[in-house]
């Protein structure tokens, strides 16, 4: 049971970073849950840092 939900706040972490990446705003983040929405938005801070670095554009 915990490995399917690590699996889903992994998937949840990756998608933020993918939104960040791609320029999404922070508010649109798709999660309802408290854990998966805490997981997305540190993806996408992840991704905002990295782009701020220069690692992407």
């Amino acid at each position: 049971m915990k490995r399917q939900k690590r699996d889903k706040l992994g998937r949840a972490h990756s998608n933020g970073y993918q939104a960040g990446l791609g320029g999404k705003a922070k508010d649109q983040c798709p999660y309802q849950n408290i854990e998966a929405k805490s997981q997305w938005l540190g993806g996408w801070r992840e991704a905002i840092s990295d782009r701020n670095m220069g690692l992407f554009r």
